[in-house]
């Protein structure tokens, strides 16, 4: 029999019953290192007394009416955005997924309000991912994720990530676009140089193109900027942001100038509880801390003494880690052995990690982590490399 919650999911045999910080409690009173955070969500860590004082206040007061009528914390959300960023204006949603689905429709429409309705297609890069909907699987191309849900939606070309000239290539009179994550998460931690994005912006001014950014993971200080694309000294048209905006509740956004963002004009898109009165007091408590004086100071101090132990634990560590990737702290331990077993090991050792593409596991703690946890963390990676040494030994020497 079918179970009752849709069984899409392995999912791990862990029941918490509470959050504290960067840690995680079960119900049996056993205690872990959360370096998934809800895949990158958490960025504030599990009960922050702000997030929990802000939505409590919140909820106190009114949770849904709707986008028939003005939101006044939404509009002060959209308008810190905007002086944060590169954007002029804002659309509120309820998950990366419909971030992403705004920021295509958004740039087909503005190829279709220039006079260009023929430039419909989006170049996107292998090993991306940008969510579940059909369009965004679409766009990431992994066949993995399309079978069975065919036929695939048309209208976007992939080539190799990091690859200029096979960009070039790929632009055809119908190119109105380019979509790209700064740091491919999902795909394995991939950090391109910075002048793969310098020459994607180049390109796409040279073309009459809007370069998409999706920053559903890289975004929100989690590299040590506000935006990963930030280390690259360019700015996009429009960019997708979710996961981190929320601190744990759901929320994303589309952020655009207002040359991308002209043709959304009056009923173009919508969304019933994108921007919700409870999303938007989260969104802003979230914001005053990531913007506070010194945050991102932290997170950059706290990834620098990071990944220099991870550095130290894959010299003495070479055939369980082939090498440390990643910007900030958004890290990832490229694998000799299986990544799945190293999760295991991991998980063992009472640190939560989740893997990724490529033979990865990614370590994504909560942006306020102290520098002793991730010492302590560093520590547990250590002993998971010992621990797989020592069960992989007997069968290599057996090989032998």
């Amino acid at each position: 029999m079918i179970p009752a919650v849709l069984p899409t999911y392995a999912r791990i045999d862990l029941d918490f019953e509470r959050g504290e910080g960067s840690w995680l409690v079960t119900t049996d009173g056993r205690r872990f290192l959360d370096f998934t955070a809800g895949i990158a969500v958490n960025i504030l860590g599990h009960a922050h007394p702000g997030l929990a004082a802000a939505l409590t206040e919140q909820a106190g007061k009114l949770w849904h009416v709707s986008n028939l009528f003005r939101i006044p914390g939404g509009e002060r959300l959209a308008e810190r955005l905007r002086a944060a960023t590169f954007a002029d204006t804002v659309f509120f949603t309820n998950s990366g997924a419909e971030a992403l689905e705004c920021a295509i429709k958004m740039a087909r429409k503005y190829q279709y309000a220039s006079g260009h309705p023929e430039k419909n297609r989006i170049i996107t890069f292998e090993g991306a991912f940008h969510g579940r909907t059909l369009a965004t699987l679409a766009a990431g191309g992994s066949a993995k994720y399309l079978e069975g849900f065919g036929p695939d939606l048309p209208g976007f070309d992939q080539v190799p990530f990091g690859d200029l000239d096979a960009v070039r290539a790929a632009i055809t009179p119908q190119t109105g676009a380019v979509l790209v994550e700064p740091v491919q998460g999902e795909g394995g931690v991939r950090v391109p140089a910075h002048a793969f994005l310098k020459g994607l912006r180049a390109i796409c001014d040279e073309h009459g193109l809007l370069l998409v950014l999706d920053e559903v993971q890289s975004g929100m200080g989690r590299t040590g900027r506000l935006f990963a694309h930030e280390w690259a000294g360019i700015t996009p048209d429009i960019m997708a942001v979710a996961k981190g905006i929320g601190g744990g509740f759901p929320l994303g956004a589309c952020l655009a100038t207002e040359e991308a963002a002209k043709g959304m004009t009056l009923g173009t898109h919508g969304s019933t509880y994108g921007g919700n009165p409870l999303a938007m007091a989260v969104g802003n408590a979230v914001l005053d801390h990531v913007l506070a004086e010194g945050f991102l100071d932290h997170v950059n101090q706290v990834a620098g003494r990071f990944n220099q132990r991870l550095a130290e634990i894959k010299d003495r560590h070479p055939a369980i880690i082939a090498e440390v990737r990643g910007e900030g702290l958004l890290m990832g331990l490229k694998a000799n052995v299986p990544a799945g077993d190293l999760v295991v090991a991991l998980r063992q050792e009472g640190l939560l990690a989740p893997g990724a593409g490529d033979n990865v596991v990614r370590l994504l703690p909560p942006l306020n982590v102290s520098e002793e946890e991730a010492m302590l963390a560093a520590d547990k990676i250590e002993a998971a490399c010992v621990r797989l040494e020592k069960s992989f030994a007997p069968t290599r020497g057996a090989a032998e």
